[in-house]
């Protein structure tokens, strides 16, 4: 076991603080990065993530990614930490890379493990979702927001995928936080859906970090509107609600508290003050962000299923505006948000 070799496909905020962990326990680990200075910061520097828990500086193996092609061995495991949009021009990118018993794992937002499957097939899949908050604003440095002791990780193996195998990821993800084993991946990452269209493009929408819009007069009841047509929806297409990042089954219980109580989970767990959510930061820097595969997704399965979804689709249609340069991130837009919870 301690001689697989492994990737970090993306080396962003999230893949650069696992890499980072599994480089500084002397794993054989190299990251596969897009951005060109960041690799050669990272040759020429190392990497430093900073975190409440102090600063690791360590001198990862990296290489950008149109050097994979260069590669002359197979990887056991793969880690991709790119965003879901990206998730099958990735995969398709280092399939040729993974051993013909090799592991490749989704450690992202969205629905992506079956995206994963697709490429590399079932049998070298294995789900995950991920629970943690750092930011990068330059090159070689990340703002880790969540320690490992505060971030969190689920790990589980699709329908027909290589079930037994699932503490081969698990070991590895422990060195960057908790991490649990999950029967039911999809649920689980459906619940992590749910969790983040309460948040991530919401609080983006108001250009705003996330403690400070939630404490946006309004702003919650946005959130958990948002979160409860995710949780319909994912019911009506057969997930059962699962326990994540802490909760407990007693706190899953009664499906119209849900919401509400991982919402306050997350915010006592895993959201700091300052911090801001990745979709802020992708349009902060000019770039589309994954509204798609979160409030998006929820919108399109919802339509298939018969489940109404107007708050999300409102936030879907405001980041889309955005994007293309409409409107500007704004607190005024919560009026807009606001007009599409359901009327007492």
């Amino acid at each position: 076991m301690s001689d697989r070799r492994i990737a970090v496909l993306g080396a962003g905020a999230n893949g650069a603080s696992v890499g980072a962990d599994l480089t500084a326990a002397g794993l054989d680990v190299v990251l596969i990065e897009q951005w060109p200075v960041h690799v050669e910061r990272m040759r020429a520097d190392g990497l430093r993530i900073l975190s409440p828990e102090g600063e690791l500086h360590v001198r990862p193996r990296t290489i950008h990614l149109c050097e994979v092609a260069e590669l002359r061995h197979e990887f056991d495991v793969v880690l991709m930490l790119m965003k879901a949009y990206d998730s099958r021009w990735a995969a398709q990118l280092v399939e040729p890379y993974l051993a013909a018993d090799g592991l490749m794992v989704g450690v992202q937002n969205g629905m992506t493990a079956r995206t994963v499957a697709d490429v590399v097939g079932p049998h070298r899949t294995m789900g995950a979702v991920i629970e943690c908050s750092a930011t990068m604003a330059e090159p070689g440095i990340v703002h880790r927001h969540t320690g490992v002791s505060r971030s969190w990780f689920a790990v589980g193996a699709l329908p027909g995928g290589p079930v037994g195998r699932e503490e081969e990821i698990a070991s590895l993800l422990r060195h960057s936080g908790t991490v649990e084993l999950f029967d039911d991946i999809e649920a689980a990452k459906w619940m992590k859906l749910v969790s983040n269209c309460t948040l991530l493009v919401t609080s983006a929408i108001l250009g705003l970090p996330m403690l400070d819009a939630l404490h946006t007069p309004g702003y919650r009841d946005v959130m958990v509107a948002a979160g409860d047509e995710a949780l319909a929806v994912g019911g009506a297409l057969g997930h059962p609600v699962l326990p994540i990042f802490g909760l407990t089954a007693d706190e899953i219980a009664d499906p119209t508290a849900v919401v509400d109580i991982m919402t306050d989970k997350l915010f006592e767990g895993f959201v700091v003050p300052g911090a801001t959510t990745t979709v802020l930061q992708d349009w902060r820097k000019g770039r589309h962000s994954e509204v798609d595969d979160l409030n998006g997704h929820v919108v399109v399965r919802g339509a298939e299923v018969g489940v109404a979804t107007p708050v999300n689709a409102i936030v879907t249609e405001l980041a889309h505006l955005i994007e293309r340069g409409d409107l500007r991130p704004d607190p005024a837009h919560l009026e807009r948000m606001l007009g599409a919870l359901p009327r007492s």
